[in-house]
């Protein structure tokens, strides 16, 4: 077998690192689509990985555009701009996290997987540019925020928000019978609505109330339903 000209040489060595970019990069996106997997996340391990590996790609075409066409000359009407690529990722991948994200009523869902996209997308473009250290840095500190960083939110003290909808006949007291009962539980009204129907003699009140315990439906509604005129309750 005769040796490998040093042509043939660089050919190997440039495929095997692009290899190792792309292996990379389905590695770091692969880890954090799992995590999201297990949550029963629309975008889990496949998709993560495939967006880790599409930015790869793109940087590594960009960087392939930017070598094969620098010997240009400066005279040429041609300009080379090797980040103009990237800027396009960062800004493709935004469409994609909103398809994520899921508002109901005053919940919001999908912001961390969203994040994790763009995060996913960003260890692509490292690993496809060959920083191969931050690369590993980053895959490691977005483990940490969503596995090590969940276990703290049973300590966290934050408000949560539901929404509360009651249905009854009409009478001039209940909308204060109502308020006054979830005011003396120490929650909090952040907005209300009333909507009458002295036609079918029915009052409709929605209110959205916060608090820092996680449930407070069933207990509330019990409380509400021995209400004179009320018929329905329902809160998400």
């Amino acid at each position: 077998m005769s040796p490998q000209s040093p042509a043939e040489d660089l050919v190997v060595f440039l495929d095997s690192v692009m290899v190792a970019k792309l292996l990379l990069a389905s590695l770091a996106g692969g880890l954090v689509g799992f995590e999201r997997e297990r949550h029963g996340r629309p975008a889990g391990l496949r998709t993560h990985l495939l967006v880790a590996l599409a930015a790869c790609l793109m940087m590594i075409v960009s960087e392939a555009f930017f070598l094969k066409y620098e010997v240009l000359s400066a005279d040429s009407v041609v300009r080379l701009d090797p980040a103009r690529i990237a800027a396009q990722i960062v800004t493709g991948i935004g469409f994609l996290g909103a398809g994520v994200i899921l508002k109901e009523g005053v919940n919001v869902r999908g912001l961390t997987t969203a994040a994790s996209l763009w995060v996913v997308a960003g260890l692509g473009m490292a690993f496809g540019a060959g920083l191969f250290a931050v690369g590993a840095l980053a895959t490691v500190l977005a483990l940490i925020s969503l596995v090590w960083l969940k276990r703290l939110d049973p300590m966290l003290k934050k408000d949560r928000y539901t929404n509360f909808k009651v249905t009854g006949r009409y009478r001039e007291q209940l909308v204060d019978e109502v308020e006054k009962m979830i005011v003396d539980r120490g929650l909090r009204i952040v907005d209300a609505r009333m909507t009458i129907n002295r036609m079918g003699g029915e009052i409709v009140l929605e209110y959205v109330i916060t608090n820092h315990r996680r449930r407070i439906g069933r207990e509330l509604t019990a409380s509400i339903l021995q209400l004179e005129g009320v018929e329905r309750i329902s809160y998400r």
